[in-house]
Order: C-alpha cells, then sequence, then structure tokens
C-alpha cells in the first residue's frame, strides 16, 4: 500500500495541472494516468484570451508552458469576405499532446507519475483506496477525478452524468497551407459564418510552429453526409459552407488528417460524496466552439489547489460538508454558470432564423466593424503624434 495525500486519476490538462500545483505546494501527490508518452487527441489546441490567459496563470504554471506555445500577437477578425479588425491578440497555439507534456514537465516533488489503469476507487469520510492494473493499491486523503469523459470509476461510485444537449456542435481540426505562395498574409484569422444555412459557428486559424492550424466548428447531427465530405474534399466543403473565405485567405489546400470530434453538453449527478471531487470535464462538459471549456479547467484547478485543499488537510477527515465547499465555491458556480450559458446562447445566434436572432448577428457584425473602425482610427492617430516635425531649413535643404 502506497500512502499519500491525494491520488489525482487522470493526466490530461486538468489532472497535470493540479499535481503541478500540488507538488509546488509541497502537497504529496500522485497523479495517475496509463501514457506515459500522452497520445495526440484533438482537444485544446490553443489557449487564448485575456481572460482564458490570465486563469491559466493562476495555476503558477503558466510562464513554463506558454513557451512551447506559439504566439501568433495578431488575430484578424472577418465576416462576409470583409476584414473587419485586426486585433492584438494572446493566442497561444499548442497541440493537445505537446501542451500535456509541457504541464507535466513543471511537476515537482513530491508529486509523482504513475503510469497505470485505475481499475477500483473506494471512498470514505477518513481514507480512499485507489487500485491499479498493476496490482498496487494506493491510499489517500482525497481522490480528485480529472478522467474526462470516462464515466467508467464515475458510475462505481454512484455518479453519473445528465446530457443536456447530445450532439451540441461538432469540431473539426486540420492543418491548411498556401497555394501559390510561401505564407499566409495574416498572423492568425476568425471568420465568422456568412448564413444560418450552412450551420457553422466560425473557423479560426493559428499558428502551431510552422503549421497554420485550423479549427472549424459547426452545429451538424454526427450522420450529416456533409461530415463525410468535409472529411474526404475538405476544401471543397469549406468554400461551399463559407463562400467568401478566399478574399481573406487566398487559395488555400489542406493537408494531412481531417478530425472530426462532437461533443455534448451534460452535467454530473450525485457528486457530492466524501472522499473524492471532480473537476474538469469529469464534473460538467461545456462546448468547443465557444472555447470556455479550458477556463473551466483552469477555473477548477485554481480554486480547488490554491484554496480548498490546504484548507482540507489542515483538519481532520474528507467529509462531503468538506467537499460541498468545492463546488460551491462562487468563483468556480460563476465560471460554470457563464461557460454553459454561452454554449447555448452561441448555437442559436449561429442556427436560428428567427428576427431576434438575425438582429443580433447584424448587432455582432456591427460590434466587429466599429471596434476595428476605432482601433485602425487611434493608429493613424498615433503614427501621426509620433511623425518626427520636418524643420523649414530641412525642408530648404531637400529642395535644393
Amino acid at each position: 500500500m502506497r500512502y499519500t495525500d491525494i491520488a489525482i486519476i487522470g493526466g490530461g490538462l486538468a489532472g497535470s495541472t493540479a499535481a503541478a500545483m500540488l507538488g509546488r505546494a509541497r502537497i504529496p501527490t500522485v497523479l495517475i494516468d496509463p501514457h506515459q508518452v500522452y497520445p495526440f487527441d484533438f482537444r485544446v489546441e490553443k489557449i487564448s484570451g485575456d481572460e482564458q490567459v490570465g486563469r491559466f496563470y493562476q495555476t503558477g504554471i503558466a510562464d513554463s508552458v506558454l513557451r512551447s506555445a506559439t504566439h501568433d500577437g495578431e488575430n484578424w477578425i472577418a465576416r462576409f469576405g470583409y476584414l473587419l479588425d485586426k486585433k492584438p491578440s494572446r493566442q497561444y497555439g499548442i497541440m493537445y499532446d505537446a501542451l500535456i507534456t509541457a504541464i507535466r514537465a513543471e511537476i515537482p516533488p513530491p508529486a509523482e507519475l504513475i503510469y497505470a489503469k485505475v481499475v477500483d476507487v473506494s471512498t470514505s469520510a477518513e481514507r480512499q483506496k485507489v487500485v491499479l492494473s498493476t496490482g498496487e493499491e494506493i491510499s489517500a486523503r482525497l481522490v480528485v477525478l480529472a478522467n474526462g469523459l470516462s464515466v467508467g470509476l464515475r458510475r462505481n461510485l454512484g455518479i453519473e452524468r445528465q446530457v443536456l444537449s447530445a450532439g451540441h456542435s461538432i469540431s473539426v481540426g486540420f492543418d491548411i497551407v498556401p497555394v501559390g505562395r510561401p505564407a499566409f498574409e495574416f498572423p492568425a484569422l476568425t471568420y465568422f459564418s456568412e448564413r444560418a444555412s450552412a450551420r457553422a459557428a466560425y473557423v479560426t486559424l493559428f499558428p502551431i510552429q510552422n503549421r497554420m492550424r485550423a479549427n472549424f466548428f459547426v452545429y451538424r447531427e454526427l450522420d450529416d453526409p456533409w461530415l463525410r465530405e468535409m472529411r474526404h474534399r475538405p476544401v471543397e466543403t469549406m468554400n461551399a459552407a463559407l463562400p467568401r473565405l478566399r478574399r481573406i485567405t487566398g487559395e488555400y489546400a489542406v493537408v494531412g488528417d481531417v478530425r472530426i470530434r462532437p461533443a455534448d453538453l451534460y452535467v454530473s449527478t450525485g457528486y457530492r460524496q466524501a472522499g473524492v471531487v471532480l473537476v474538469g470535464d469529469a464534473f460538467a462538459a461545456t462546448c468547443p466552439v465557444t472555447g470556455t471549456g479550458t477556463d473551466k479547467v483552469f477555473t477548477d484547478v485554481a480554486q480547488l489547489c490554491n484554496v480548498h485543499i490546504p484548507a482540507w488537510l489542515s483538519t481532520e477527515g474528507m467529509g462531503a460538508d468538506k467537499i460541498a465547499s468545492y463546488y460551491d465555491d462562487p468563483v468556480k458556480q460563476a465560471c460554470d454558470a457563464w461557460s454553459m450559458g454561452k454554449a447555448i446562447s452561441f448555437r442559436k445566434v449561429t442556427v436560428e432564423t428567427g428576427l431576434y436572432w438575425r438582429a443580433q448577428r447584424w448587432a455582432r457584425f456591427l460590434a466587429w466593424f466599429g471596434e476595428g473602425a476605432l482601433r485602425r482610427m487611434r493608429s493613424g492617430i498615433s503614427a501621426q503624434a509620433n511623425r518626427p516635425p520636418h524643420s523649414s531649413s530641412s525642408s530648404l535643404s531637400s529642395s535644393a
């Protein structure tokens, strides 16, 4: 029997980040995951936006991890074939397996990694027992379930999943290259759908090292023939869905595999138990279209590891009343509600055809246009103010 304070099951984004934070806090922790080398997984491929990057910095490991990512610096916003804005960007592109590798490199002792599967978990108000596929047993004061979409262990504990919106969205990922020229003109690009009938939210193009990555988000059924066309004829299918995209990108080609990932919106039930706590997608999953799932992960682990676990370990026991303070945390609850609300509203504003939703789409278009126009005006004024003055003597010298 191995003894520790915290046993984390699942070494993806939530679990690995939590292990790094607890190790830095000198809290004995065991991270359990079957993958010594994390495999490719079409999941988070960028960390972006002031809020999301700020949440990542709350974990204490962002500086080191983001050195492995590609910062584009500027994101172009476009719709209807028109460039609306060139927006300064805190957007960092990195493939998910590389992100996990970079985070795991930040896990210090006394935290440690064990590469195995968990076959059983039993919990109580005092200590928890985790049984591994190797036959080893771990005794921990607290189990953190960070095993994402996997449901087996949760069901063994009586924790179920309530699906709020099945097949809510579909993410399509691929690499894109320019045709007839060495590089795209834009550092990064977000291009929004031109019409509701396309059932497409937007495509985002962003660099990861020397490649340009595309994430295309749509609202379609999983058996829709459109997905088969997207997999086998991606350029033609993209051009049909976003016919004016090429005004911004120029001609392009898709290289490599086209990855497709459906997403359900769900929440867990029966999770308020002694000895075990759920983080990230193990607790609830939101929509990748909004990008807020990453915010949820960083918020969950930051509140759990910075606030609740240190307080819980300072007293005996690990009863359900202790665990409840994490689920009732107002910071966590606000992030969960914001993320779920955004997932529902984003789908409606993309596909609904009523007058209200058409007005919402035009309002967003005008807001992007206005923000871009204001930025260009400020840039012009700044450039004029910084222009060196020309004296009359220099003008005469030039004339001579």
